[in-house]
């Protein structure tokens, strides 16, 4: 080869190894460049996310949350039952707080927590083994309510009125947003033009403590549906067995509800009510003829047997198109888990004792006996 040739491949290999060098250090400038943002953006997303960990999970949310500390519990424990229970964002962060903090002492028991709370009040709760605030308002709705009367509950007690909550449970673009906001239990059939309510029988009877001198009527509103969410969803195995909605199987504790006082009592009429279907029989339960006429009487006439609607279970074939009350977790149970028997008529007499029969004869007897 000669010297000009061998010049040349020299050159073109120097040229050759510069390229490369090039390209290798744009490389490793890339690589370096997309190693500090990566540093930089989780840097900030970092301090983002404790910032944001370290501030109460729902500022404005005064709603009481039952939280129980176990004996022995240890910081961790304590901050994975916190969240859990959605009164912090991030266990880890409140673990590292309370350790830069030097925080300890915090005692085991029942504590009632809002979302609302700072760090700062939650650990000297659990240290002095005492919630912060003490309910402004604690009001228990009975079983077998309707929303009507739950509204007349809450007017005696808060400073709202009842028509101002029986504006808000029936405010259509407000039903819609809980729609959203329960999916699990608010379907299309509270929306059916017949029904007097679309919250009728999910409002849940429970004692229930309020945080705020001027609650807002959509806070009772929900505290009552995620009981009601919370008591559904123990049970939603019980439901998926049977051929019920979630609307169906809550209307027909609402009818066990209202016709039943002790456990015992109740499952033997939801089995009552069972056999009538099985046999193509009518509910005829009286319950639903007083929802149906709309007002409070303390007997059933025979004209008001006829009274056309679909509530009323003397002229329709099925359940009513919806819950005539609220109901109990008692009801709800009796009406996935009744006791099998024979009967399929009921009665009750004066004394509130109830008598059952299994033959149309053996009910008319039961009439004269106990009946005056």
């Amino acid at each position: 080869m000669s010297d000009k040739k061998k010049t040349g491949k020299y050159r073109d290999n120097l040229i050759a190894r510069g390229e490369e060098a090039r390209t290798v250090r744009k490389i490793v400038a890339i690589i370096i460049i997309s190693l500090l943002l990566i540093l930089v953006v989780g840097g900030i997303s970092g301090y983002n996310y404790i910032k944001s960990g370290l501030q109460p999970v729902d500022p404005d949310n005064e709603q009481g949350v039952e939280v129980e500390i176990p004996l022995g519990s240890s910081s961790s424990t304590i901050a994975s039952v916190l969240e859990e229970n959605g009164i912090i964002k991030d266990s880890r962060i409140f673990r590292f707080y309370i350790k830069f903090k030097n925080e300890s002492g915090f005692q085991a028991g029942e504590y009632t927590f809002t979302k609302s709370m700072t760090f700062d009040e939650i650990i000297e709760s659990l240290k002095s083994g005492r919630i912060i605030k003490d309910p402004v308002y604690r009001i228990t709705i009975p079983e077998g309510y309707t929303v009507e009367q739950i509204a007349e509950v809450y007017a005696d007690t808060l400073p709202i009125t009842k028509d101002e909550f029986l504006d808000k449970v029936n405010d259509m673009d407000y039903i819609e947003e809980l729609m959203e906001e329960y999916p699990s239990i608010l379907s299309e059939e509270i929306l059916h033009e017949d029904i007097k309510t679309p919250l009728e029988g999910y409002l849940f009877a429970a004692t229930y403590d309020i945080y705020e001198a001027d609650p807002p009527v959509e806070v009772l509103i929900t505290n009552m549906l995620d009981k009601t969410r919370e008591v559904v969803y123990e049970y939603i195995d019980g439901i998926n067995e049977t051929e019920f909605s979630i609307h169906e199987a809550i209307t027909m504790a609402s009818l066990v509800e209202k016709e039943a006082v002790t456990e015992e009592q109740r499952k033997t009429i939801a089995g009552i009510f069972y056999n009538r279907m099985d046999e193509g029989m009518r509910l005829q339960t009286d319950p639903t003829v007083l929802y149906a006429i709309g007002t409070h009487k303390g007997k059933v006439l025979l004209s008001d047997l006829e009274i056309k609607s679909p509530y009323n279970t003397y002229v329709i074939d099925a359940l009513p198109i919806g819950p005539i009350s609220n109901f109990s977790q008692s009801a709800l149970e009796s009406t996935l888990y009744p006791e099998e028997t024979d009967y399929l008529y009921f009665l009750h007499d004066d004394e509130g004792n109830i008598h059952y029969a299994e033959t149309n004869d053996e009910h008319n007897e039961n009439r004269r006996k106990y009946i005056q």
